[in-house]
């Protein structure tokens, strides 16, 4: 019978091995725990929730509750999960996370074509096709070999992020494309300030309250490119402006003259849709980085897809290593899962191990890959870490902002978000059957 080794227990691995063991396969299901835990981790269960049993919004219109219905459609074991074990949370989906783990330690001990090994991994099989879903704390010996493997500089084990907006939401009656002196093909764009709005942002950014740091989740040492903006922000009035808001070279075209300081946005992905904040790797809790970062001319009413975050986590340089299937280019017989790949969040680290485990499965059929379109939230994302365009790669979560625009324009955010959702879903209702599977899987 053909065979696949999954490293790794969490979410991703989880539902990589659940969807590889209903199609047939025999899986080898490698966890560490309970012989060796990380210092992020309570329980010997599978899939264990650390930060919170928030599995974000529930309702269908939002980017968490499309992801999750997507996972649905798959047979998604995670949901399956939460279904038995959710408690009252408002709008989003919460859950019992004991409960929600036993449920699927006991599910996944329990299928015929599961084999669970406790075993701390120390290299990547060399005989076997592997879903390597080892999660942001992998290091050791792994780490090592799996940083060999994708080359040194192609595996992380710090994430320092900057907010991330979506283009439309950006005032270009204020803000204004150009790169300085004129280099380039106006690739940046520019939000001027003057020496008021430039004292007024500093001081509330000085004064912003940070995020509580894990012991897990501080680093040795942070290398000056990614100081967190308001750490820099306190070595002086002026620190800000003479490094990442420096103003050199920059004509603001509403006034002809060089503003006091500029913020720069860079774009993140080829389609435009979505910029991020050059320099702004930030600590500050999301309410904050709301309040603060709107405060910048042209971001008053910007809409953040992504907020900036600086922990622990180990991920890979998707964009460079993957092909669209989730396995390495170098080798295609390895495939990468959730945050380990470059995914941000709970559930979006579930859905790449429901489609790393689909076509784990179909490589071992010698079948083509599954590859969701762009405009489904799965798609998206999982093209988002695959795609070659997008540079000084960060982790990614679900968010409207990676989905390719709607033919015609919706000016309502709320009604703009179900009618992308209702794109998607009606692809799942014509090619999903009722096995789970995309037709003429």
């Amino acid at each position: 019978m053909k065979s696949v080794t999954v490293i790794g227990a969490g979410l991703a691995g989880c539902e990589a091995a659940w969807q590889l063991a209903n199609r047939g396969i025999d899986v080898t299901l490698l966890e560490m725990k309970p012989q060796k835990s990380t210092a992020a981790h309570k329980s010997s269960d599978f899939a264990e929730l650390v930060c919170s049993n928030s599995l974000k919004a529930a309702r269908i219109d939002s980017a968490a509750g499309l992801l999750k219905e997507e996972m649905r459609r798959f047979g998604s074991l995670c949901l399956e999960a939460s279904d038995t074990c959710s408690v009252a949370a408002g709008g989003a989906l919460a859950v019992d996370r004991d409960i929600f783990s036993k449920y699927i330690t006991e599910k996944i001990k329990s299928h015929p074509n599961i084999k669970v090994e406790c075993k701390t991994v120390s290299e990547l099989p060399d005989d076997t096709v592997t879903v390597v879903a080892t999660g942001p704390l992998t290091d050791g010996a792994l780490a090592e070999n799996i940083s060999k493997l994708c080359e040194t500089e192609n595996l992380s084990f710090f994430d320092a992020a900057a907010p991330i907006v979506t283009a439309e939401s950006i005032d270009m009656n204020i803000a204004f494309f150009a790169s300085r002196y004129g280099k380039g093909t106006d690739d940046y764009i520019n939000c001027p300030m003057n020496k008021d709005e430039y004292t007024k942002f500093h001081n509330a950014l000085i004064s912003a309250e940070s995020a509580p740091l894990k012991d897990f989740d501080c680093p040795v040492n942070v290398y000056e490119g990614c100081m967190p903006i308001e750490i820099l922000a306190k070595r002086g009035d002026d620190s800000i402006r003479f490094g990442p808001l420096k103003p050199v070279g920059l004509t603001d075209p509403r006034t002809g003259h060089r503003p006091w300081a500029v913020v720069q946005l860079r774009k993140e992905n080829a389609a435009g849709s979505l910029y991020n904040l050059v320099g702004f790797q930030t600590n500050l809790k999301f309410p904050e980085q709301k309040r603060v970062f709107s405060m910048i001319p042209g971001l008053q009413n910007a809409e953040f897809m992504r907020y900036g975050v600086m922990h622990r986590n180990t991920f890979i340089n998707s964009p460079r290593l993957l092909l669209d299937n989730l396995s390495l280019k170098a080798n295609p017989r390895i495939f990468f899962a959730g945050q380990l790949s470059g995914v941000e969040g709970y559930m979006e680290s579930a859905a790449s191990g429901i489609i790393a485990g689909i076509n784990a499965a179909a490589y071992l059929n010698q079948e083509k890959a599954i590859v969701l379109p762009e405009f489904t939230m799965i798609g998206a994302l999982l093209k988002y870490i695959c795609d070659e365009s997008v540079t000084n790669f960060q982790p990614m979560g679900a968010n409207f902002g990676v989905l390719p625009p709607l033919e015609q324009k919706i000016k309502d955010k709320r009604e703009r978000y179900a009618a992308l959702s209702e794109r998607s879903l009606q692809w799942f209702d014509k090619n999903i059957d009722g096995n789970f599977k995309i037709q003429g899987e």
